[in-house]
């Protein structure tokens, strides 16, 4: 056998594949060629089943990824309400806002912000699709409340926390609504347009602009805080509602007409909600906003609100300078409205009670008069037509409490003390911006209304000859509510009260030293001492003055030089006020009044306005405690009376100390004859307060057996007595 033979037999095979290598790789191709062609007519029939399956509102939501069909058809999960709250409003509109979400079969959860923990679960809202709503308090100085401290410290750090970032909440939706008083202008709303910045800062979207409620009825948008959250509730509603179809407002471009923006309508989001470069898109387009500047009425666009600190071409200094002026007009044409704010469209200045305050005052039992004025009748009116006691008042200075009209010229005051009997219902104001009613007016129909209340207590249990007596004013407590030394017509009020032989009581909360300075002659003049420091004056009486301290201080020194009976009234705030006797001690030096009227806090019950509680009210005891105290720093005064059902003391200079005797009472018919001769000599002929004191009587004097019981009531009457109230 040949060897070449066997050898060119193994190699042949090898030899005819290379030859023909052409249709090896053509088949190859073709085979492959087919194998794409069903995959693609697969992948086409499944593709056409799914569009058949799956309704077209869900098509146009679809993304790149594999999402589940329920996924797709949620665009809401739920509301979560965060509220921070001091004294409970907040809280209450949380409530009420879960029931208006609830109505939409949308789960929703209340959370308060002071048992939450932003560090673990903010971060968790951004892909939750969770809308979060926030309900913050502005409080004193314009801080947080107590429970939202924590959150709102956690918020800023991490607003301008460079390891957090611009994106750190992108994809959380938001919406604020903050509670305020617009009387605090420069912190009006602060904490509610902080939060609203800061959550932007961290790139959440607010899905609609911040809502401002106003605790200030006079100049609240909608007539009380109450009012301004319903109408920001039915807006929020309704974005929820379009939120919950997968629409959206578009956001303003910040070029449309005021009040006419053409883009704030619902429509479809015309972008992906997954898509990132339009998220990119919408990112940068919003970069130039502030939120935290926006009304609550507007959303403000990014082009008219470019940083004027940022590097600007020389070209484009003619628009900048443009945007200046016009910014700068818009500026001068805002403080222009600002001033008339306090006028209606005829230029004529506006009513102090409007119709939400006429409602509120009239429910606390007000007989309100004109458009600034009101009275009402005193419980210990009441008290006394019945034969029984008498107020306070009564048994330090003998007045007559069944003919003692409670009235004010002014329902407005530049204060908003936690301990305001009449719960904030009453306007706030440091300057007279109101209609004015004349005081003959006013004098006229509070009597009359005074008269007609008086009419309506002839009830079995009145005494007739009380009653008889009631008919007659004696005596006006200018202290019903307010500051009534704000009526630009006090002194004209004051000189008819006295031509109708009516003695004057006023009472001033020491932030208008001027118009104490100005003040014509009064039966006796009160100020209000709520607090010996700036910080506790500050935190209890909550002036809205920024120079509060001063005329404070200015305040006593101006009561010192007056030559009628002055008081100094301090209201006892159990752990508030009561440890600075060393600093009262040293007012009482400043001011030198001829009596200090020394009281424990009434508590008029919850407020929303107000954190007082029972537990701010010191016993009877403590009271006559401090009373000690202070008298050990104060040489020249003594305790004089003791009203124990009022939880209050007195305590007089001792030149009303004559023999040793106290004449604190006053002798009414002796002063109407010394203000007589003052008007009738012009002014020029003055009296002091000695001049119409009378002696007190043994049984209101401190430490008397009855304390303070008028020895004329019988044993029924005292143990009624015993049983009053403590207040007016």
């Amino acid at each position: 056998m040949d060897p070449s033979a066997d050898t060119w037999d193994l190699f042949s095979p090898l030899i005819s594949l290379w030859i023909n290598r052409f249709y090896i790789y053509l088949g190859f191709a073709v085979s492959i060629s087919l194998w794409i062609c069903v995959q693609i007519v697969i992948k086409t029939q499944g593709k056409n089943l799914q569009e058949k399956s799956v309704p077209k509102a869900a098509q146009d939501l679809m993304t790149n990824g594999y999402v589940s069909l329920q996924e797709k058809d949620i665009f809401v999960s739920g509301v979560k309400i965060f509220y921070g709250s001091q004294t409970g409003t907040a809280k209450g509109f949380a409530t009420v806002l879960a029931e208006a979400v609830t109505s939409l079969d949308l789960p929703v959860a209340i959370i308060n912000l002071k048992e939450y923990d932003p560090d673990d679960h903010l971060i968790e809202e951004v892909t939750s699709k969770n809308v979060c709503v926030f309900l913050v308090a502005t409080y004193t100085d314009g801080l947080p409340t107590e429970s939202a401290e924590w959150f709102c410290k956690w918020l800023e750090e991490a607003s301008i926390d460079f390891r957090f970032g611009k994106t750190y909440l992108k994809g959380m939706r938001y919406a604020v609504f903050g509670l305020g008083n617009s009387a605090y202008a420069s912190h009006f709303n602060k904490v509610g347009k902080n939060v609203d910045k800061w959550l932007w800062m961290l790139g959440a979207h607010r899905v609609m602009s911040r809502g401002e409620g106003d605790c200030d009825v006079v100049k609240s948008k909608h007539g009380s805080i109450e009012a301004d959250f319903r109408a920001w509730k039915t807006k929020f509603i309704s974005q929820l509602q379009a939120l919950q179809k997968g629409e959206r407002k578009k956001s303003c471009g910040g070029h449309c007409k005021k009040g006419k923006c053409e883009s704030h309508q619902h429509g479809s989001e015309e972008r992906e909600e997954g898509s990132h470069e339009q998220d990119e898109l919408h990112h940068r387009d919003t970069e130039e906003e502030e939120p935290f500047e926006s009304s609550s009425e507007e959303e403000f666009g990014g082009e008219d609100h470019q940083s004027l600190n940022s590097i600007v071409d020389v070209e484009d200094l003619g628009k900048i300078m443009d945007h200046v002026k016009k910014e700068k007009e818009q500026q001068e044409e805002k403080s222009g409205l600002f001033r008339n704010m306090g006028r209606n469209e005829d230029g004529e200045r506006r009513a102090m009670i409007t119709p939400a305050l006429r409602e509120a005052l009239t429910k606390q039992g007000y007989q309100l008069i004109g458009s600034h004025s009101g009275v009402k009748l005193c419980r210990w009116t009441k008290s006394m037509l019945r034969g029984r006691g008498g107020c306070y008042k009564h048994t330090f200075y003998g007045i007559e409490s069944h003919r003692c009209m409670e009235t004010t010229p002014s329902l407005a005051c530049a204060n908003k003390c936690v301990f305001c009997w009449r719960h904030h219902t009453n306007p706030v104001g440091t300057e007279w911006r109101w209609k004015m009613d004349q005081p003959e007016m006013i004098l006229k129909e509070a009597i009359e209304n005074h008269q007609n209340m008086i009419k309506q207590f002839k009830v079995p249990g009145v005494k007739a000859e009380r009653f008889e007596e009631g008919m007659t004013v004696k005596h006006c407590a200018l202290s019903l509510v307010g500051e009534p030394i704000m009526y630009p017509e006090i002194n004209r009020f004051l000189k008819l009260l006295h031509q109708c032989k009516i003695s004057s009581f006023l009472v001033t909360n020491a932030q208008f030293p001027a118009e104490i300075r100005n003040l014509e002659p009064v039966t006796q003049l009160y100020v209000s001492v709520d607090a010996s420091t700036k910080d506790s004056l500050k935190k209890i009486d909550r002036p809205l003055f920024k120079d509060f301290w001063q005329r404070f201080l200015d305040s006593l020194k101006a009561l010192a030089v007056k030559q009628q009976r002055t008081v100094y009234r301090l209201t006892l705030v159990k752990a508030w006020n009561v440890d600075e006797l060393q600093a009262y001690a040293q007012l009482v030096s400043l001011g030198n009044p001829d009596f200090i009227e020394v009281k424990g806090v009434t508590y008029c019950g919850e407020s929303s306005a107000s954190s007082l509680t029972m537990a701010h009210v010191p016993w009877h005891e403590e009271v006559v405690q401090f009373v000690h105290e202070l008298v050990d720093l104060i040489p020249e005064y003594e305790i004089a009376c003791e009203h124990e059902h009022s939880n209050c003391l007195l305590i007089a200079h001792r030149k009303f100390k004559i023999g040793g005797e106290w004449w604190t009472w006053i002798d009414y018919n002796r002063f109407q004859e010394l203000i007589q001769e003052y008007e009738d000599s012009g002014g020029s002929k003055t009296f002091s307060a000695k001049d119409y004191m009378a002696r007190t009587p043994h049984w209101a004097l401190f430490g008397a057996s009855e304390r303070g019981f008028d020895p004329k009531d019988t044993r029924h009457q005292r143990k009624n007595k015993s049983k009053a109230i403590s207040g007016c």
